[in-house]
């Protein structure tokens, strides 16, 4: 059950939130420009590379790392494949992950490390491993940290993660959180625009902080939530079934919107991108989960019983320019269900900043259901 009355008393907000939650939310475009001084400190901008690298692999552990491949994968689309190693190991403790490379990957591919831990002695392996095949190595990491020592050792560029002061907690570090998810972000954006795969310039990346600190106000605890995109969606998804339908270049913050949903707030969500979402949900909205569902008698006493879940549709749409959508389609078949159906779409911008508004929005709504949930604060 979500409490709906703190999602509107910023102080009782305040003292929930011991992991960072909203304030790493909020702090996100001072992360990207952190994220980017560290990266220019580091000379990712005087790199002179020979042309762009065949394939780009990227390892890190967590939700952070995972969202931060998404995204990369999205953004460079076919000027280069872009492929996340996945870890393995017998638990997801740090010491316990171990990645490898493919058999194909040498001299004319680039691995990028992304971690918020910085101790996985698999990942400084894995370095050593990419420096014997001639991979180009690049890191983002906790500064003094045993990997980045580990890669400065086989040659490798290392930046810095950008921290926050509070993060150096236990308590409030996740992997999952919208600032450790910019720190990694961030500099490997700047990275692959210097090597031709992107474009991410550093005035388009003061334009996201910017899209994101403009996010951060609409969205912010002090916001009602009458007038609050985020807490609003927080109270619409509580106690349902989030089907999330993606368009156009939004399919990773639907992804990566879902995981931080299990791991920060404890709730399943599904995530699918139009128009394969409408097949594969379809049954979901005339099942058990349909709004009309319910087996058993309806004159019978529910008083004592625990409210039923029902599916409710978040369809997260990136900008399209071709007008081509299927959207229509999407409401058509929610609505015909009976299933209530929530939107996100962005405001005009670049591509960048269009990805930036969804990832702020939808980081915001978790934290507040995260907060707001019993068991969760």
């Amino acid at each position: 059950m979500l409490d709906e009355s703190l999602l509107d008393a910023p102080e009782a907000l305040a003292r929930a939130d011991r992991r960072g939650l909203l304030r790493g939310a909020a702090e996100a475009g001072a992360r990207v420009r952190t994220a980017a001084r560290h990266a220019a400190e580091a000379g990712i901008a005087e790199l002179t590379p020979e042309g762009r690298p065949r394939a780009v692999l990227i390892a890190g552990p967590g939700t952070a790392a995972t969202g931060v491949a998404d995204l990369l994968a999205e953004l460079a689309g076919p000027t280069a494949p872009v492929t996340r190693l996945h870890p393995t190991g017998v638990a997801p403790a740090a010491g316990a992950l171990r990645w490898a490379l493919p058999g194909w990957a040498g001299s004319v591919d680039l691995l990028l490390i992304a971690t918020t831990d910085g101790s996985e002695p698999g990942l400084a392996l894995l370095a050593e491993q990419a420096y014997r095949r001639g991979c180009t190595v690049v890191a983002v990491a906790p500064q003094r940290s045993p990997l980045s020592d580990g890669v400065a050792r086989v040659h490798g560029l290392v930046v810095p993660m950008a921290t926050a002061p509070y993060e150096l907690d236990e308590e409030t570090s996740s992997a999952a959180s919208p600032g450790a998810f910019w720190a990694l972000f961030t500099p490997l954006l700047a990275l692959l625009d210097r090597v031709g795969l992107i474009s991410a310039a550093p005035e388009a990346m003061q334009g996201v902080a910017d899209r994101l600190d403009s996010i951060a106000e609409r969205c912010g605890p002090a916001i009602a939530t009458y007038s609050n995109p985020a807490k609003t969606l927080a109270a619409e998804l509580a106690d349902t079934l989030p089907l999330i339908w993606t368009e156009g270049a939004a399919g990773p913050v639907g992804r990566r919107f879902a995981a931080v949903l299990a791991e920060l707030a404890g709730r399943p969500a599904i995530a699918a991108e139009l128009p394969e979402a409408l097949p594969a949900h379809g049954m979901l909205l005339a099942g058990d989960f349909a709004a009309g569902a319910d087996p058993d008698d309806f004159f019978r006493d529910r008083v004592d019983e625990p409210q039923a879940v029902r599916a409710r549709v978040l369809l997260l749409r990136d900008s399209l320019d071709n007008g081509f959508t299927a959207a229509p389609a999407a409401r058509e078949l929610a609505l015909s269900h009976d299933t209530a159906i929530s939107e996100l779409e962005p405001e005009d911008g670049s591509a960048l900043e269009t990805l930036a508004e969804l990832l702020a929005v939808t980081d915001f709504a978790a934290g507040y259901l995260a907060l707001a949930s019993n068991g969760h604060a």
